[in-house]
């Protein structure tokens, strides 16, 4: 047997909120499937089991808040003879026959439990099978089922070519949402990325259109004591970073980068490259600053039990603004060992499904060293603050053109000033300098990443 916990999804997470359970008790798992949708303040995250076997007794209900780590379902994964089942009561003795009644016409076919028809009655589906259809795009009622009695399967979802252009983008919180509340999504004008509807709009609709205020002293001038906060998320965030600003001990650097040698080398390879496979200079940036914490490990880990504790792996959190207001900031795997065109993508699907409220538990879980990026806000230099128990964070502005002299010669080439916010308990000024070193070196030799 294996305990189904509610996860750490970052370390400003002290509880979560379980949305809604995409599995039932008997269903089988494997490990990485989505199997729970949490809440936390920040965002809404798709949670996967870490281990494979068949769901047992789900023990939160949904809408349930509850601590880091409480227990939310068993997982039987045949490692331990399942927990002992009461024994079955006596049967009765069997009661005198009834005469023979003519036989009743067939009724419709009932869903086993934990299924739900489709709409059509002719078609099951589990909890599961529906979010992934969602997430595609996918009418279910249009999907043949392959499995026993016409059971939709999670292949034949995977398989099912997505809905044409008229299927409404909405997040699958704001589809819950919606219907739960009664509301018509195409009735709806979406705030999120592509016009994507997300859960703010539809609890806007809900509440419907705001009542006339009543003018008044007390409505006009509210005290502070009876405000309440505008976003939790903000909330969260203040609460970690005036956390990190009273227990860690930040230094600061900064360094100015020639990306002369870098932005031609893109160039060069862009030219062959269809326009939605183009590098651009962020992928380069990343890509550096990943391979220095490989080079410097004293950056890259967490700082635990009054000490500081290395990671065997990169895990790159990547600062990700949300269009309602708010910040996560998702990791990406391994990003050392990507190649561009790689983490490009990697990149460009973590920050879509971080702006839809569709990332996974593994995608927030223990960034190693965290990037800020805000050039694309205009802004030239960023010190950011450190997010514990990390010990570094690296800022990257927008790329300019200034002048530089070259043996000599004064001539203008695209720079960009990058930064190091350091714990001082972990490294020092040295270290967090042959950081920033190393990352300069890695620009001036593009092909080596």
């Amino acid at each position: 047997m294996a305990d189904f916990t509610m996860p750490s999804l970052g370390a400003d997470m002290d509880e979560g909120t379980l949305v809604e359970w995409l599995v039932g008790p008997g269903d089988d798992v494997t490990k990485g499937d989505v199997v729970a949708v949490v809440e936390t303040a920040k965002s809404t995250i798709e949670v996967e089991c870490f281990d494979s076997g068949t769901v047992g007794a789900l023990l939160v209900d949904p809408g349930t808040t509850v601590p880091v780590g409480t227990r939310l379902a068993v997982i039987d994964t045949g490692s331990e003879p399942p927990a002992a089942v009461p024994a079955p009561a006596p049967a009765p003795a069997p009661a005198p026959a009834p005469a023979k009644q003519p036989a009743a016409p067939a009724s419709e076919p009932q869903a086993a439990p934990g299924l739900t028809t489709t709409g059509s009655g002719d078609a099951v589906s589990t909890p599961l099978v529906r979010h992934l259809a969602e997430r595609k795009g996918i009418d279910l009622s249009s999907v043949h089922g392959s499995g026993k009695g016409g059971r939709i399967t999670r292949s034949d979802v995977e398989h099912a070519p997505a809905d044409g252009p008229h299927r409404v983008k909405a997040s699958p919180l704001a589809r819950r949402l919606a219907q739960s509340s009664g509301i018509d999504l195409s009735a709806l004008r979406g705030t999120g990325q592509g016009g994507t509807i997300r859960a703010d709009d539809v609890r806007a609709a809900a509440a419907g259109p705001p009542a006339p205020a009543v003018e008044s002293h007390a409505q006009a001038r509210p005290s502070s004591a009876t405000a309440a906060p505008a976003y939790p998320a903000r909330a969260a965030i203040a609460a970690l970073m005036s956390r990190a600003n009273r227990e860690i001990p930040h230094y600061y650097l900064s360094t100015k980068i020639d990306l002369a040698v870098a932005m031609a080398w893109m160039r060069d390879r862009n030219a062959d490259r269809p326009v939605a496979e183009r590098l651009v200079p962020a992928a380069l940036l990343l890509k550096s600053v990943a391979l220095a914490a490989r080079q410097v490990p004293e950056l890259n880990g967490y700082w635990k039990d009054e000490a500081f504790m290395p990671s065997d792996t990169v895990r790159l959190g990547v600062a990700v603004s949300l269009r309602g207001g708010g910040l996560v900031a998702p990791a990406l795997a391994d990003a050392d060992t990507m190649s561009l065109p790689e983490l490009m993508a990697t990149l460009k699907g973590l920050v879509s499904r971080a702006r839809g409220g569709r990332l996974r538990a593994s995608e927030t879980a223990d960034p190693t060293l965290t990037v800020t990026d805000l050039g694309d806000q205009g802004v030239e230099a960023v010190f950011g603050m450190i997010y514990p128990p990390q010990v570094a964070l690296v800022g990257l502005g927008r790329v300019i053109e200034q002048p530089v002299a070259v043996d000599g010669m004064l001539t203008v080439h695209p720079t960009v000033t990058a930064t190091l916010s350091t714990d001082h308990r972990a490294s020092d000024g040295a270290t967090g300098a042959r950081f920033l070193t190393y990352i300069d070196r890695l620009l001036q030799r593009p092909e080596e990443l």
